[in-house]
C-alpha cells in the first residue's frame, strides 16, 4: 500500500488499531526504564506514541500518512498530552543522529532493501546507552499463524532483522518469534511476530556518518 491507499484507509473508519499501545510495546517498556527521549518510526495514528508520552517519554512520532499523523495529533490533544508528530517517508527520513533513547519500529512492513535503510536510519538515531525495539509480522505467520499480510517479500525472519542491526554496530540482546492471540470468526488463535531488541553499549562512539541508500 502507497502513501493514498493508507490515507485513504485511515480516512475510511475511526481508529485502525485503537487506542491502547501494542501489547509487546507494553510489556517490553512499562516500568523497564527511566523515561528519556523516544522516536517512534512508523506510529500511525499514534496509540504507541501517546503512550509513551504518558508514560514520561518526550516522543517524536513518524508516519507517512498525513490522516493518520493528525488522527495522533487530535488525540493527543484531547488526552492533553504532549507529541512531536512528523509527516515523512521513512525510507528516506533521516532523524537526528545519536539523539533517541529509544527508537520503536512496529508493524512496519517493507520489502527487504527499503525496510534495510529505514534500520539503518533508526539505528543512526539511537544515543549511546539507548535501544531499539522492533516487532513486525513474520514469515512464519504464512503457515504457522493467522492475520498479517500475505505478501511474504514484506514479512520479517529474525535473521534478516538481526543482521541489519548487527550491520549498524548494535548489540542484540533479543531477536525471535513471538506468539501474538488473535480472535477470528472460529475462535482464538495465535498470529507470529519477530520481536528484537537491540542497544547501542554506552560506552560506544555511534557511528553519526549519514548512510548511504545502499548501506
Amino acid at each position: 500500500m502507497d502513501r493514498n491507499d493508507w490515507n485513504e484507509r485511515y480516512a475510511s473508519t475511526d481508529l485502525v488499531w485503537g487506542t491502547e499501545p501494542n501489547r509487546f510495546v507494553a510489556a517490553e517498556l512499562e516500568g523497564v526504564r527511566a523515561p528519556g527521549r523516544a522516536l517512534d518510526l512508523a506510529c500511525g495514528e499514534g496509540r504507541n506514541a501517546i503512550w509513551l508520552a504518558a508514560q514520561g517519554w518526550t516522543v517524536t512520532g513518524v508516519d507517512f500518512s498525513s490522516v493518520a499523523i493528525e488522527r495522533g495529533r487530535q488525540l493527543a490533544a484531547r488526552r492533553g498530552i504532549e507529541v512531536e508528530w512528523v509527516v515523512a517517508d521513512l525510507v528516506t527520513y533521516m532523524p537526528e543522529a545519536a539523539a533517541f533513547d529509544l527508537v520503536l519500529i512496529a508493524y512496519l512492513q517493507l520489502p527487504a532493501e527499503e525496510l534495510r535503510a529505514v534500520l539503518r536510519h533508526a539505528a543512526t538515531a539511537v544515543a549511546p546507552g539507548g535501544e531499539v525495539l522492533l516487532i513486525g509480522h513474520a514469515a512464519a505467520n504464512l503457515s504457522g499463524g493467522v492475520g498479517g499480510p500475505r505478501d511474504p517479500a514484506v514479512l520479517w525472519k529474525p535473521s534478516q532483522i538481526e543482521d541489519a542491526l548487527r550491520a549498524s554496530a548494535m548489540e542484540v540482546t533479543r531477536c525471535e518469534h513471538v506468539r501474538r492471540p488473535v480472535e477470528t470468526p472460529d475462535g482464538p488463535r495465535e498470529a507470529i511476530d519477530v520481536l528484537a531488541r537491540a542497544h547501542r553499549p554506552a560506552s560506544a562512539q555511534a557511528m553519526f556518518d549519514t548512510p548511504d541508500a545502499d548501506g
